[in-house]
This record gives C-alpha cells, sequence and structure tokens, in this order.
C-alpha cells in the first residue's frame, strides 16, 4: 500500500557552498513512511537543532532536500500538479509553534477559518460556514461568542493557538504535523490543546506527527517515539517503552532529565552522559554521539551504527546492541505497527 508521505533517503544541508566546513546537516538520509488512517500519534524527539523542524518543514514541501525525495501519494511533492499540490494541502496541515505568525493582525480571527472553509468548498451558504465555524471552536474549548469577530492581539496565545487547530478540524486532514504545539502556551492551557489534538486522532483517525522537545508530552501523547541528535535517529518504538526503559545513551540522557514528581527521586539518576570534547566534525563516519557518550568504545569511532532491534518493534542506533537484526532506515515505520 501506497504511504501517504514519505521521507525517502532525505539528506537537508543548509550553508555550504564554497565554505564547506560551515555546512549544516540538519537532516542525514531519513526514511520515514506514514500510512493514511494510521489512528496514532508519531512523536518525533530530540533537543534543539537535532533536525526536529527541519524534518516537518520538508514533509510539508516548505524545504526542499539536499538529497532524496519527499512523496505524497508516491509522487515528488515538488513536482505535483496545480490539483495534485490542492488536495495535499487539502490532506497536510499544520500546527506551528508561534500561534500569533499565522495570523495577520489587521483581519478578525474569523478569517483564518473562513477563508478555508471558502477556498475548499466546505460550506454552500454564510449560514453553513458560521455553523461549521462554531463547530470547530466548541470542540478545542472556545466560546464562539468570545472568540468570533476579534483581532488576533485580542486573544491569549492558547486561544490563537486553539484556533488553529480548529482550523485543522474544519478540514479534516489525513495528516497533521504539530510542530511544537504547546511550547509557547501556559501549563493551565497545554492540557485542552493536546486533548484537542487528541480528539483529531481519535475521532477521525487522523494520524497526527508530534514535534517536541518536552518528553513529558510526548509520554502523554504520543503512541510512538523517534529520537533524533543531529540529524539521525537514535532510538524508535513504543513511546512507553522508549521513554520508562530507554535504550540508547542520548535517549537515557534526555529522561534523566526529565522532573518526575518524587522528592525521593534525583534528577540525572542514571549514568549521565556528558560532552568528552569537541563535536566533532560533521564529515566524522563514527557515531554522532560518541563524544558524549559514557559507553563509547572501539566501534563507535570507526562507523555510524545502523538501528538494531533490541525487542520487537523497538530499536536503536547502538553497537550495545549489534547483535539485534538491522533495522534498514526505510524500514523505520515497521516498529510502527496497528494495536
Amino acid at each position: 500500500m501506497t504511504p501517504l508521505l514519505q521521507l525517502r533517503n532525505v539528506t537537508k544541508i543548509f550553508g555550504g557552498g564554497f565554505r564547506k566546513k560551515q555546512a549544516t546537516v540538519a537532516l542525514d538520509n531519513m526514511s520515514l513512511a506514514i500510512e493514511e488512517n494510521f489512528p496514532y500519534i508519531i512523536t518525533i524527539a530530540g533537543e534543539s537543532g537535532s533536525g526536529k523542524t527541519t524534518m516537518g518543514l520538508l514533509l510539508l514541501g516548505f524545504y526542499l532536500p539536499t538529497n532524496g525525495e519527499v512523496l505524497y501519494r508516491g509522487q515528488d511533492i515538488h513536482k505535483l500538479s496545480g490539483s495534485e499540490m490542492f488536495q495535499f494541502r487539502k490532506d497536510v496541515q499544520a500546527v506551528f509553534q508561534d500561534p500569533f505568525a499565522v495570523y495577520n493582525p489587521f483581519y478578525k480571527v474569523d478569517n483564518l477559518l473562513s477563508i478555508p472553509i471558502k477556498n475548499f468548498g466546505l460550506a454552500k451558504s454564510k449560514e453553513e460556514t458560521r455553523s461549521l465555524m462554531t463547530e470547530a471552536l466548541l470542540r478545542v474549548g472556545l466560546r464562539p461568542e468570545e472568540t468570533l469577530g476579534r483581532f488576533p492581539h485580542q486573544l491569549s496565545g492558547g486561544q490563537r493557538q486553539r484556533i488553529a487547530v480548529a482550523r485543522a478540524l474544519l478540514l479534516k486532514p489525513k495528516l497533521l504535523i504539530a510542530d511544537e504545539p504547546v511550547s509557547m502556551v501556559d501549563a493551565s492551557l497545554r492540557a485542552t490543546i493536546l486533548k484537542a489534538l487528541r480528539t483529531l486522532n481519535r475521532d477521525y483517525g487522523v494520524p497526527i506527527l508530534y514535534i517536541t522537545h518536552d518528553l513529558t508530552t510526548a509520554y502523554h501523547v504520543g503512541d510512538y517515539i523517534v529520537v533524533l541528535y543531529r540529524g539521525s535517529v537514535m532510538e524508535a518504538g513504543d513511546v512507553d517503552r522508549v521513554i520508562k526503559e530507554p535504550k540508547h545513551p542520548y535517549t537515557q540522557l534526555l529522561v534523566s532529565s526529565i522532573p518526575w514528581p518524587d522528592p525521593k527521586q534525583r534528577w540525572g539518576r542514571a549514568e549521565t552522559a556528558s560532552p568528552k570534547g569537541a563535536a566533532p566534525d560533521e564529515a566524522d563516519q563514527g557515531c554522532k554521539f560518541a563524544n558524549r557518550c559514557p559507553h563509547v568504545f572501539e566501534p563507535c569511532t570507526k562507523s555510524r551504527p545502523h538501528l538494531f532491534k533490541t525487542e520487537a518493534l523497538r530499536a536503536a542506533a547502538c553497537y550495545l546492541y549489534e547483535s539485534g537484526e538491522t533495522v534498514a532506515g526505510e524500514e523505520l515505520g515497521t516498529l510502527f505497527q496497528r494495536r
């Protein structure tokens, strides 16, 4: 079955040219396939600079890959016809980190909801348009009478972000890419926004690619997780297993930094990875995490480890698990099976 959206051996490099030492490999030979009607949330996690947002923007067609292809229903998204691109824009929606950046400050918030209704022919009258907008706002916990008719600056960041989610609900997309959707919202509103995403996922069977640096929300929201470091996959699999029993030293470092609600449990309880020297050159063929890893040994400095299966539906790119079955990049999606 042809995936809805797919990265096939995609690499994205920023900079370079004549001064190649300044080039940054944001995503390194990444492959990932997302099925249509896959009613789960896949989290893409990692620290700042790991390639998470670059991956999302490539999937949305906002970046051209340096190498590889981004495919929508088997076709390169940068070679789609006008009608195919129109369908792609309807099927693949996004919610971005900054809830203010998606608004035109000179238009009322009604504009953000009414334009997609008009462009995609979702309503035949003003009354039907108003009804759709009202229903979408109620689904994300907003009161239409207190929201419609206002300018963006008259609403809080949480309200603006929930309107962006409501816009996605209107179109009933085949895939939602949510890039740090709650990072600029206060804690009291995070649960409401994440609940709205879950509603879209469960009620409509819409798969969600949830991009975050916050493993706490990743654990509570996601079904599966892909942990990135410097553009490469370090660990992937069932989110519950990965967060509770991380295998890769980098994932262990991330998990050890989570503030657990137990005053007797100290942060960094696991053996903590710490820098052992300058970051390796981008041309270095060894493991990208080698200079920070407390378990580094000879093979780590000579070649990049493959993704090795540590158990069913779970893999880590670490030589500590070399005896396991290898998972090729294009097979990463096999770790995310329907339950």
